[in-house]
């Protein structure tokens, strides 16, 4: 791994005093392998907004650099420039600019703004270059997308708005990354396109996110986790080899570097990077 390759990891807000002990545990062990920022994702519609904010301080806390999830759905102007004032006077300086989803129940009301690439256009309106802007990529198209071409010029979209970077959808076939890549590039989009890398521990979860998120499970995993059953150990041992693999790939083939759903756990992803030798 070459020293411009940045390695970040992902954490969700705790939703009760449990889950939160834990998100602690897992947090002070992942940090200790100095990743080089966090993010911290954001529910629909906004309903984790106050929790992505403590959980954002929390990391501060414990003394990482930390990327807030910001969702433009169900949100108004003047929330959303609060929210950003709010975050700049903390010393956020790292924006994760997403669309975000309608919970069930909101039904139209989807806020002033509609599309990833206004929000982010906002964001630069609002508070010129102070944050450093991510945005989604979708390797393998995004799930809602009509069809390829207008999925990935929606992408552009959001990179000419103001994005100086982007986190991919997580994906088990490294050659939808490279065209994907290839194909952005093509049309002038210069901004690095990190990996997301989705640790394997329990495939019915999997298989419940893959299905939300349009991210395909090839074949030849989803056969040999079916055999494991409830075997979590043989699981997990097959997922370290078969995203350590993934992603040693990514890296030797030029990837800016790796950012880690961590499901707010540590033993799998601290496997991944021990096996990888990222320190």
């Amino acid at each position: 791994m070459s020293g411009k390759q940045a390695i970040s990891l992902e954490f969700f807000p705790p939703r009760d005093i449990a889950a939160q002990e834990k998100l602690v545990r897992s947090a002070k062990q992942l940090l200790a392998l100095h990743p080089a920022y966090v993010s911290v994702t954001f529910g629909a519609g906004g309903s984790t907004r106050a929790g992505t904010a403590d959980t954002v301080r929390l990391m501060q806390n414990l003394g990482c650099d930390a990327a807030p999830h910001l969702s433009c759905i169900g949100a108004t102007r003047p929330m959303l420039a609060d929210i950003l004032d709010r975050y700049r006077e903390q010393g956020i300086k790292r924006i994760v600019a997403l669309r975000g989803d309608l919970p069930s129940g909101m039904g139209g009301d989807s806020g002033e703004l509609h599309y990833a690439s206004e929000l982010v256009a906002f964001i630069r309106e609002h508070s010129g270059d102070w944050f450093h802007i991510e945005v989604a990529a979708y390797p393998e198209m995004h799930p809602q997308a009509t069809h390829a071409e207008a999925d990935l010029d929606h992408f552009v979209t959001k990179v000419r708005a103001g994005a100086n970077s982007a986190i991919t959808q997580y994906f088990f076939n490294a050659d939808a990354y490279y065209d994907f890549v290839d194909r952005a590039q093509a049309k002038g989009v210069a901004v690095p396109i990190v990996p997301g890398i989705m640790p394997i521990t329990n495939y019915a979860q999997l298989s419940r996110f893959s299905n939300m998120c349009g991210a395909e499970i090839p074949r030849w995993i989803r056969l040999r986790l079916a055999d494991y059953g409830d075997d979590k150990a043989s699981i997990k041992a097959f997922g370290v080899d078969v995203i350590s693999r993934l992603s040693q790939d990514l890296l030797d083939n030029g990837a800016p570097g790796l950012h880690f759903y961590t499901l707010n756990n540590a033993d799998v992803t601290m496997a991944l990077w021990k096996r990888l030798d990222l320190s």
